[in-house]
């Protein structure tokens, strides 16, 4: 069976430790993810948990980082052939994003840059 447009894994992937990751998904269209977005909407259950509880309450305390310096990402694996581990400067690493994930992130909050006629 073959994946879905947005389940199909893109072309190549750039990263940047301090600015982010650049996706080229086909040959014509590639897209940016800052370092912030893809930390701050991380996949993993404690970053979906704390975004649901800052949507009911905005007063909600945040967890202390454990990093000095500016975020950035310290590396990315493959997760079989669906998906990234992220791991950032401030430990958190437990976040999947599959690569349909990462395409609704670029939609939403990516910069694109098209590369075609």
């Amino acid at each position: 069976m073959q994946p879905s447009h947005s389940d199909a894994p893109p072309r190549h992937l750039e990263l940047s430790r301090a600015e982010g990751l650049t996706i080229h998904w086909d040959e014509a269209t590639q897209q940016t993810l800052s370092v912030a977005t893809l930390r701050r909407l991380s996949p993993s259950a404690d970053a979906r948990d704390l975004r649901a509880k800052l949507k009911s309450n905005p007063f909600t305390v945040l967890p202390a980082s454990t990093s000095s310096g500016p975020l950035r990402i310290e590396g990315i694996e493959p997760v079989g052939h669906y998906a990234l581990r992220i791991r950032f400067s401030d430990g958190h690493d437990t976040g999947i994003y599959t690569w349909r994930y990462l395409r609704e992130l670029c939609q939403q909050h990516g910069t694109s840059y098209n590369r075609g006629p």
